[in-house]
């Protein structure tokens, strides 16, 4: 595996779904985590992130126009002590709430699948970071369908301790546009982690898809205080 540019992992594709990206920033201070979300539908369009404690929610831009919040409304980010959980859908709260009764991140997904938006079986991706006095790991998920076949769901951890500067990895819900979906394959792809958290924001969102680009949260969590600085952008304003 080769380390890539996450601008044109972005930008190559017109739509990868949802996307969790987890790394180190390149001067080696910060955790970095993004998630973003996009949108072909009405429905899937007409949402915003919104802060919520410490982590955030979604929420329906134009609530007159939300058709059904099961798989769309959800808090992607939560916070459960030195732990940031980061999801694509309402799994997050399965994960702080069996982590918070001392099951594991893996543990935990067991009780979750792909969700159940046949024919897409749309994978469930997941990550969570920990940060502890001056140490710093984190580990990726996918649940997903066997290749299309919702009778079987196959189920991926991939752990990364003591992560590099300037390095991290993207997870995805889907491998391209199409229909139905694609989901991805493979492990998390390895990409750079560059720039402070305002260029960092800025790069992501400007090389997702214009047309099907919702929202984005990014997150640098300092390593040595557990202090964090938070960005969101809304394409609905």
């Amino acid at each position: 595996m080769q380390i890539e540019a996450l601008s044109s992992k972005l930008s190559e594709n017109s739509y990868p779904g949802r996307g969790i990206v987890i790394g180190r920033s390149a001067d080696g201070k910060y955790a970095v985590t993004a998630y973003f979300i996009m949108g072909r539908s009405v429905n899937s369009r007409n949402r915003v992130f919104v802060e919520d404690g410490e982590g955030i929610r979604t929420q329906a831009f134009d609530p007159s126009k939300l058709e059904d919040p099961s798989l769309i409304i959800y808090a992607p980010v939560r916070v459960l002590g030195n732990k940031t959980i980061v999801t694509n859908g309402d799994q997050t709260d399965t994960v702080y709430e069996l982590m918070d009764k001392q099951q594991t991140f893996e543990q935990s997904l067991r009780t979750r699948e792909f969700e159940p938006d046949g024919p897409n079986y749309t994978p469930r991706i997941s990550g969570i970071m920990h940060v502890e006095n001056g140490n710093y790991n984190y580990a990726m998920s996918i649940l997903k369908s066997n290749n299309g076949d919702p009778d079987s769901c196959n189920r991926y951890t991939f752990a990364y301790e003591n992560p590099k500067a300037g390095e991290g990895h993207f997870i995805h819900t889907y491998m391209s546009d199409g229909d139905p979906l694609p989901s991805f394959e493979g492990e998390p792809e390895w990409v750079k982690i560059e720039g402070d958290i305002d260029s960092f924001t800025n790069m992501i969102w400007e090389n997702l898809n214009a047309d099907n680009k919702v929202s984005l949260f990014v997150r640098y969590i300092d390593i040595a205080t557990g202090k964090y600085e938070t960005r969101i952008v809304n394409k609905n304003q």
